[in-house]
C-alpha cells in the first residue's frame, strides 16, 4: 500500500513539475515529432529523386548515388564472392565465427535475439526513476557493450579478407582421398567448391542443407550416368520437373565434364556407395 502511495505522490510532483517548469506532450512533444519525422522522409524522397534522375538506363551507368540497373545475375559464375550489405556485415561476421551447420542457429538466431531481449528488458530491471545518465549505471553499460559489439563486428565484417571458395577448397584433397577421385573429378570437386553449389548441398559433412537440397556424397552410387549429370546442371527443373534448383548454363564443356565426372565418382567414403 505504501508503494502505491509513493506512485502516487511520484506522479503528482511529475504533474505539478510540468506544469511548473515544463511542456506538455500534446501538443510540444508531438509537434516536435510531427516535424522530425517530415524532415526525414523528405530526405528519403530527395535521395531517392537523385539516385533515380542522376543515373541512366543502361547497367552500370552510375549516377552520384550508385547506378540504377546492375549487370543480369549469372548463377554459373565461379568468381563471384557473395557478401551482404553494410548493415548485415554484424551477421555476417558472426557466421564466420559459427561457420559449422550445427551452430549456424546461434549466430543467426540465437546470440542476436538473446542480446534484443535483454536491451528490452533494461527499463523493467532498471527501473529508478533517476534520469541522469551518471546515475543509469546499468542503462548505460547495456547501451554501450550493444554498441560496441556490433561496432566490432560490423568492422570485422567489413574489413574480412576472403578468397574465393577458400574453406570449401580446403576440403577437396579430403575429398579426392576419401573419394579416390581421378584428375577430371578433383578438378570438379574445386568448381564445386566455389561455384556455390555448397550453399544448398553437402558434401563429406561440409555445406549447409538449404531447401531441401540432397547430400551428393553418394551421388555417383545412383549410376546415372554423366550424360545425366550434364543435363541436370544445364536445366534441373527439364530433367526434374519442379526442382528448385537454379540452372548453370554458363559452364564450359570441359567445366560440365569434370563436374559430372567428380559427381559419378563420389560413391560415398571409400567408394562404398556410403552416405557419408
Amino acid at each position: 500500500m505504501a508503494k502505491k502511495d509513493d506512485n502516487r505522490t511520484q506522479f503528482k510532483l511529475y504533474k505539478e513539475d510540468v506544469q511548473r517548469r515544463g511542456k506538455p506532450f500534446f501538443p510540444h512533444a508531438m509537434f516536435h515529432d510531427t516535424v522530425m519525422s517530415f524532415v526525414v522522409v523528405s530526405v528519403i524522397i530527395a535521395l531517392a529523386a537523385i539516385w533515380y534522375f542522376t543515373s541512366g538506363e543502361e547497367p552500370g551507368d552510375a549516377g552520384l548515388l550508385g547506378p540504377r540497373y546492375a549487370e543480369q545475375a549469372d548463377p554459373g559464375t565461379t568468381q563471384f564472392i557473395p557478401r551482404p550489405d553494410w548493415y548485415f556485415y554484424f551477421l555476417f561476421y558472426l557466421l564466420r565465427i559459427f561457420k559449422w551447420p550445427e551452430t549456424v542457429i546461434l549466430a543467426t538466431i540465437g546470440i542476436p535475439t538473446l542480446l534484443l531481449i535483454l536491451l528490452i528488458m533494461v527499463p523493467f530491471y532498471d527501473r529508478r526513476r533517476e534520469r541522469r545518465i551518471a546515475r543509469r549505471p546499468v542503462a548505460v553499460v547495456a547501451a554501450l557493450l550493444v554498441v560496441a559489439s556490433m561496432g566490432i563486428l560490423t568492422y570485422k565484417g567489413a574489413t574480412a579478407e576472403e578468397s574465393l571458395g577458400s574453406e570449401n577448397l580446403q576440403d577437396v584433397p579430403q575429398w579426392v582421398a576419401a573419394q579416390g577421385l581421378s584428375a577430371d573429378g578433383e578438378e570438379g570437386a574445386k568448381i564445386f567448391a566455389q561455384a556455390g553449389c555448397m550453399g544448398c548441398h553437402t558434401y563429406l559433412g561440409a555445406g549447409s542443407p538449404n531447401l531441401g537440397a540432397p547430400d551428393l556424397t553418394a551421388e555417383g552410387a545412383k549410376g546415372r550416368g554423366e550424360e545425366f549429370q550434364i543435363a541436370h546442371l544445364k536445366c534441373p527443373s527439364c530433367v526434374n520437373p519442379g526442382s528448385a534448383m537454379p540452372p548453370f548454363p554458363n559452364f564450359t564443356d570441359e567445366q560440365y565434364q569434370q563436374l559430372a565426372a567428380f559427381l559419378e565418382e563420389s560413391k560415398g567414403p571409400q567408394g562404398d556407395g556410403g552416405e557419408g
